[in-house]
């Protein structure tokens, strides 16, 4: 943990120092850009006919377009730094699952002596929910009955005690979900446990290493234990 906590420091130093460079850029480029604008308006002033001197009216639109373009500079850096510090932020929270427990879409469910962590998602509430656990050869080695369960996302514990009542071996089974209101299917799916292990920075977003299970997006992740 410490070594993520200093790495999220320096990337935080990293990305002020960069934003401060950016800001004095911007704010000189902006300066710019105004002077020009009031040079020439003193400019057209100065040389202006006295016998046709500019209206009161060409006068404010001028100053007016000066305004427009400077707050059009200021909404686009507002713009662009509110863009750049939910960026730092994403990246942050990104960083802080590393070592966390998740649940993403799978049918997979590993038994060891602890007990085995799984999950399931229901499109809409169900009167009851039965998952079937199965062993390798397809045999089903325990069966979950629950009841009144609300639509999302859900996880469950399995001791590893078989329907026989022995202690079923540790090792990788399999999850099925059936789920019923008021006699009818309800649509739905097992989710699989694993651990972030990595987080992965890309032009397309933020993946997440989970294990062996492989990479996944953000809005894969069905829960946080």
């Amino acid at each position: 943990m410490s070594s993520v906590t200093n790495n999220q420091d320096i990337a935080a130093s990293v990305l002020a120092k960069i934003n401060t460079r950016a800001d004095a850029k911007e704010a000189s480029a902006s300066g710019d850009m105004n002077s020009r604008f009031l040079t020439l308006l003193t400019t057209q002033l100065k040389n202006q006919d006295p016998l046709n001197p500019m209206e009161n009216a060409e006068v404010t639109s001028q100053l007016a377009q000066m305004s427009t373009v400077d707050g059009i500079e200021r909404l686009n850096k507002m713009f662009q730094s509110f863009v750049d510090g939910q960026s730092a932020y994403d990246s942050m929270q990104a960083a802080a699952l590393v070592g966390r427990g998740v649940l993403v879409e799978g049918k997979k469910l590993t038994l060891t002596e602890s007990g085995a962590v799984g999950g399931f998602e229901l499109d809409a509430a169900a009167d009851s929910v039965v998952l079937s656990i199965k062993d390798a050869a397809g045999l089903e080695v325990k069966q979950i009955q629950l009841a009144d369960v609300k639509a999302g996302s859900q996880n469950f514990i399995w001791d590893g005690s078989a329907k026989d009542g022995t202690r079923a071996a540790d090792g990788a089974y399999t999850v099925e979900l059936t789920a019923l209101a008021e006699g009818e299917k309800v649509s739905g799916r097992t989710l699989e446990f694993g651990p972030v292990t990595s987080v992965i920075r890309g032009a397309a977003g933020t993946d997440f290493q989970v294990g062996s299970l492989g990479i996944f997006k953000y809005d894969d992740i069905k829960q946080i234990l």
